[in-house]
């Protein structure tokens, strides 16, 4: 397991990135060469039938950045609240959200996903409910990380985190758990309800290297 610090540095970046700017410093639009890497991810998304637009490479100041981010506009399934998000993240967010969470929905709770509910991917912010790594840049600082709250069915349910982690209804801990592991396997930084308070209502999903899932 990668230690704490570590996991939760997200630091993690597929395109070469500038100094960072002083905190507080006017937002620039940078004049980067798109990457080999973020090439290859419009590539794949365009393969999956994604509407998306790129985003202009931005330096916000104090280390926050979106390089090699897009704008999803539609996945196949509504997702609310968000933002721009690093191209490799949506590439992996997609995936998470067509090959795991809508048929753990079918199969488990016997409705369709209708809508996945998220509290925003990039911030300007440090970490959050980690006293050790308070001083750290997010993951959502660098638009690598995106949170996820809850999902609405078909059927008119809505299976939240605060709410369904530890559910009475076997069936919605069930759905939860397998989404879980496999965000663990598809994701560098997983966080959870287990991990701690901070995280009680919603799925951290980070796409780094961290190989850290709790």
């Amino acid at each position: 397991m990668v230690a704490l610090p570590l996991a939760l540095a997200a630091c993690g970046r597929g395109d070469e990135a500038p100094r960072p700017r002083p905190a507080g410093a006017r937002p620039v639009t940078l004049n980067l060469p798109t990457s080999r890497e973020t090439q290859a991810c419009f590539a794949d998304l365009s393969r999956e039938t994604v509407r998306f637009s790129p985003l202009p490479d931005r330096d916000y100041g104090g280390g926050c950045q979106q390089i090699g981010a897009v704008q999803l506009i539609d996945i196949g399934v509504p997702v609310t609240n968000l933002k721009g998000m690093r191209c490799g993240l949506a590439r992996t967010f997609i995936g998470w959200t067509r090959y795991a969470v809508a048929p753990a929905a079918r199969q488990i709770l016997g409705s369709d996903l209708v809508r996945i509910e998220s509290m925003g991917t990039y911030a300007c912010r440090n970490v959050v409910g980690s006293p050790a790594n308070a001083s750290r840049l997010s993951g959502h600082a660098i638009a690598n990380a995106v949170d996820v709250s809850g999902f609405v069915l078909q059927d008119g349910r809505r299976i939240t985190l605060l709410g369904g982690w530890r559910s009475t209804d076997p069936r919605v801990r069930e759905f939860l758990e397998v989404i879980h592991k496999s965000a663990c396997k598809r994701f560098g930084t997983v966080l959870s309800p287990d991990y701690n308070a901070a995280h009680a209502n919603h799925f951290h999903l980070e796409d780094d290297k961290a190989r850290f899932c709790r």
